[in-house]
């Protein structure tokens, strides 16, 4: 007498999950949507409006999802993607959003068909490890210090970006910046610190081909005394410091009574010669450039100008890192610390140039420098935005294959190979996962069909003659030329993407789409604001038995 009430209970109860499943799905594919026509070197490209009023014009999938404000919560989860990859590789941010958005795509049937999340899931994390097993096999190494690989390599990887119609300017740009700050960390492996180590400056005016790296680093920063101190030393001997050439305060107010008027007298003269006896400890080491990250006192810059020493003051914490790299410096907290080691002698040129109306100063010419910075020229702000998110990407392309020196083919033929060898694998999956695994294999085509469709090509007859080509899982470089839209191979014509991002992209895609869709419910963990005047709630009401949820009481 009970089941039929347990059947139409379990029923409404999948039904509401369902709803939850389908928004989720709806909500990603509006976020896959927004930027599938950014893949590819055909790509178009993206005006953004952000809060204050301004635009940006790009074409890079992280960019644009970062100024996007979505109120669902699964469209949130998916611009996360975008974020990881970038944080992770630099590179791929639109491949991994128009994955998973197509993964979650082919589950929706299932959903329909009362599959459980669970049984999709593990299809999906099998299909993972077999994509990713192909992957090892159809990748090859390539030599790291042969440059002009490097330099085709980087060029293929960021020839879907704008700049691309700049020729070999930034790849060349990525490679030096990369090779410069590359440390040897022993066993063979380089460490690649491009965030701390390479700073890009920006500077409006002059033509894109001015850009360059330099062989040391610039900062916005002119001296502190500009008529009494040198302006281009030679072979500088360079002191960092981390402190204040200037009188401390005291932590807290500080009273002092003084009695007579000489005491104000002594009281000065206290102070300025603890200023001198600052100058002097740093003056024993014969400087030529002293910088620091704090103040520097007028009667501290009259010691220093006095002994003909240039002194700039307040630069970053960062600034300053990237200059102990660049010139063999050690940042000094205190003056009475220093030692001959501390004094930076690789720089070969220090310098202050006027471009446009600021004054930068350049540290340059260094003998080995672990540090640099790229100066970009060009048109307008919104152009050097887009090279430096370009060029952000091309290093990041550039520091993977210093890792991890392996490569597979690009334009959709990776994807290809992994589509056919894994329809192959599903005929030998035993049980109902069997489906949803053969579901992710047709999922991974959804790149190549989205680079065929920003080539204006016919996407059903490109598609059809490429599977029949990948059909056993055999000529696994043959992919779309995102040019022209013709069928190519992909080594002939120089495409190809890095291992490391191709394997990122495919473990973001997936484990996200798990993710989606193991939630059957969102709940508001956002609290109503009480009515003004509303007073205390009442007296919480206790259920009695008749009213309570009887589910529990109904048998099985």
């Amino acid at each position: 007498m009970h089941a039929p009430v347990l059947v139409l209970k379990d029923t409404l109860k999948r039904e509401s999950g369902n709803k939850v499943h389908y928004a989720n799905i709806q909500a990603s594919k509006a976020v896959a949507d927004i930027i599938r026509t950014t893949l590819g070197p055909r790509s178009m490209l993206k005006m953004l409006l952000d809060a204050a009023g301004g635009i940006v014009v790009t074409n890079d999938g992280n960019a644009i999802l970062r100024e996007l404000d979505l109120a669902h919560p699964a469209a949130k989860s998916m611009i996360e993607l975008s974020r990881t990859q970038d944080e992770e590789v630099g590179d791929g941010t639109t491949s991994v959003i128009v994955l998973a958005g197509e993964m979650l795509h082919v589950a929706e049937a299932f959903i329909d068909n009362h599959y459980h999340p669970t049984v999709i899931c593990r299809a999906y994390n099998k299909a993972l490890e077999d994509a990713i097993a192909v992957l090892e096999k159809i990748a090859m190494t390539v030599d790291v210090k042969d440059r002009a690989t490097m330099l085709g390599l980087v060029k293929s990887c960021i020839g879907t970006k704008f700049t691309s119609q700049f020729g070999n300017l930034i790849a060349d740009l990525a490679i030096d910046a990369t090779t410069t700050v590359g440390v040897e960390v022993g066993q063979g492996i380089r460490e690649v610190d491009i965030k701390k180590y390479v700073k890009v400056e920006k500077v409006p005016g002059g033509q894109l081909e001015d850009s360059q790296v330099l062989k040391g680093v610039m900062f916005n920063k002119d001296v502190v005394a500009p008529g009494k101190m040198r302006r281009k030393i030679v072979n500088p001997r360079i002191i960092l410091l981390d402190c204040p050439l200037e009188y401390k305060k005291g932590e807290n107010q500080t009273n002092a009574e003084l009695l007579r008027e000489e005491d104000w007298s002594v009281l000065l003269k206290m102070e300025e010669e603890y200023i001198e006896n600052l100058c002097m400890q740093i003056l024993k080491f014969k400087p030529d450039l002293v910088i620091t990250e704090k103040g520097l006192s007028d009667l501290a810059c009259h010691y220093l100008s006095k002994a003909g020493v240039s002194a700039i003051r307040r630069l970053r914490k960062t600034d300053n890192n990237r200059i102990a790299k660049a010139c063999g410096a050690v940042i000094v907290n205190r003056p009475d610390e220093l030692q001959e080691s501390d004094v930076g002698t690789g720089a070969g040129l220090f310098e202050v140039r006027k471009i446009g109306d600021e004054f930068f100063a350049f540290i340059v010419d260094c003998k080995d420098p672990k540090a640099c910075t790229v100066l970009l020229r060009g048109a307008s702000k919104d152009l050097l935005n887009e090279v430096e998110r370009n060029l952000q990407d091309a290093m990041s392309v550039a520091r993977n294959i210093v890792k991890n020196p392996k490569l597979v083919p690009g334009g959709g033929a990776t994807e290809l190979t992994v589509s056919a060898i894994l329809k192959q694998k599903s005929s030998s999956v035993e049980g109902i996962e069997k489906w949803p695994y053969e579901a992710a294999a047709i999922a991974f085509e959804a790149i190549p069909r989205t680079l065929a469709q920003n080539c204006g090509v016919n996407v059903i007859r490109t598609m059809t003659s490429l599977r029949g080509t990948h059909a056993n899982g055999e000529n696994a470089w043959i992919g779309i030329d995102g040019n022209t839209g013709a069928i190519a191979d992909m080594k002939e014509r120089k495409i190809w993407d890095s291992y490391t991002v191709k394997v990122q992209a495919f473990k973001t895609a997936i484990e996200a789409a798990c993710m989606l869709l193991r939630i059957d419910d969102i709940v508001s963990g956002i609290k109503k604001k009480q009515a003004p005047g509303a007073g205390a709630s009442s007296k919480p009401k206790v259920e009695e038995e008749g009213e309570a949820e009887n589910e529990a009481l109904i048998p099985e």
